[in-house]
């Protein structure tokens, strides 16, 4: 069937790559961002959609992932999805945005897609990264591109060291909120005067030790995203404050009788259980559903440990050592077998670690069980010589020697040493001494 000219020329008057193909996922036609988006393939023009953008012989709904063409030919209406999609400069993140066109007899004839690169991937080799193609990780992804237009207060879930504040930095990347401020309060060990003064600003002489007039975080946020880390720790008596401030978009400094408006969307983290905080008593109901009109779960290292490698790869590249560190395969497997109670956060405590007691480029499984045998987490086996009995060590002498020798091959200060092996500096000296 010829397609209608002016259908071909509006196709082709749109900036951002779309296609259009039939009901059995043939393209029938492509405007020029969708064939340069996949330059030096073959013509896009009379194949399937699967196998140009996943170089898959089957239909994405076929292989595990959600397809819009299908769930478009199930409701009758747009849908949407996020995919992972091979282009020549490597593997991309997609929002994918399909439309049925209606043909004669009122019956979904085409189907016009629409594909952006996700601003929330980040670039490559940047720490603060989403990084992942894991089924747990697509799935929060998917979240966070429903959430990142919309004005609702959103509540990112998740372990210590899971990456709650990298996800808010995403929504917020990714927002119409981008050009303003990213503000973040630590909400964990505040008092209430201090809670108070932080979040709203105080004016001179309102308590003792206010010298000058000073913004609050609320308004040094203005027309961004207040991102409120460890929710859960805001004292009670403050709760009402802050629920105060969400529901009339009202706020006064500490001292102040003005009334001052706030322009700020609220993006909250926890990992804490606020449902059982709730029942308990230690925080408000109505604040918790202000908070979580849509909630996030960022899935712990250990659901997704297919992600473990790229993980790692993006991690090395961040890491200042003043060389490019790659990692062994029998070294990633050693981390496989590990349940990262600490999450991405622990993954990066101890690439450092074992970088720090690799004098090359290339990380190895004994580099890994050294970082880890400095907290305890495995014992490393002392090498025994052919028909002789080796002495047995303790894992205190073992995690001893390791210090020592992470010690000589570092050249900066002691503290700077205990902060890469994730020790204290009381402890550091500890073992330093018991090795001599």
């Amino acid at each position: 069937m010829k397609l209608p000219p002016l259908l071909l020329s509006y196709l082709e008057s749109l900036p951002e790559p779309h296609v259009l193909f039939d009901r059995q996922y043939q393209i029938v036609a492509a405007n020029a961002a969708y064939a340069a988006l996949y330059a030096g393939e073959a013509p896009v023009v009379g194949r399937t959609c699967h196998q140009v953008s996943h170089g898959s012989p089957i239909p994405c709904d076929k292989a595990g992932e959600s397809c819009p063409l299908a769930a478009a030919l199930a409701s009758g209406q747009r849908e949407r999805a996020v995919h992972l999609h091979h282009v020549p400069g490597g593997e991309e993140y997609f929002n994918v945005e399909l439309t049925p066109l209606r043909g004669e007899g009122s019956r979904n004839a085409y189907f016009l897609e629409k594909m952006e690169p996700l601003r929330i991937s980040g670039r490559r080799g940047a720490e603060r990264h989403l990084v992942g193609r894991s089924a747990p990780f697509r799935a929060m992804l998917e979240l966070i591109t429903r959430a990142c237009d919309a004005e609702v207060n959103v509540l990112i879930q998740g372990e210590s060291g899971s990456g709650k504040e990298v996800v808010a930095q995403a929504l917020h990347d990714a927002s119409p909120r981008r050009a303003h401020p990213f503000v973040v309060l630590e909400c964990a060990s505040l008092s209430e005067t201090l809670f108070e003064s932080e979040l709203f600003g105080h004016e001179r002489g309102a308590f003792t030790g206010a010298l000058s007039t000073k913004k609050g975080l609320v308004e040094i946020a203005h027309g961004g995203t207040l991102f409120l880390d460890e929710l859960g720790d805001i004292p009670l008596a403050m709760q009402v404050k802050l629920l105060r401030l969400i529901e009339t978009g009202c706020y006064r400094r500490v001292g102040s009788t003005e009334l001052r408006l706030a322009d700020v969307r609220i993006v909250s983290a926890t990992h804490r259980d606020l449902r059982a905080m709730v029942e308990a008593g230690s925080f408000r109901q109505d604040l918790y559903y202000r908070v979580s009109t849509f909630p996030i779960r960022v899935p712990p290292l250990r659901e997704r440990l297919d992600d473990l490698e790229g993980l790692v790869r993006n991690l090395l590249q961040t890491m200042e050592m003043g060389r490019q560190l790659t990692l062994a395969p029998s070294a990633l497997d050693v981390l496989r077998r590990h349940d990262f109670p600490g999450n991405v956060r622990e993954l990066r405590n101890l690439l450092e670690r074992a970088a720090i007691f690799c004098d090359g480029t290339k990380i190895s499984e004994r580099h890994i069980q050294n970082a880890l045998a400095l907290t305890g987490d495995v014992v490393v086996p002392s090498v025994k010589p052919a028909g002789v009995e080796a002495p047995k060590k303790t894992l205190k002498a073992m995690q001893a020697d390791l210090v020592k020798s992470a010690a000589r091959a570092h050249t900066g200060s002691r503290k700077a040493l205990a902060e890469r092996l994730g020790i204290s500096e009381r402890t550091l000296y500890r073992r330093l001494r018991s090795s001599n």
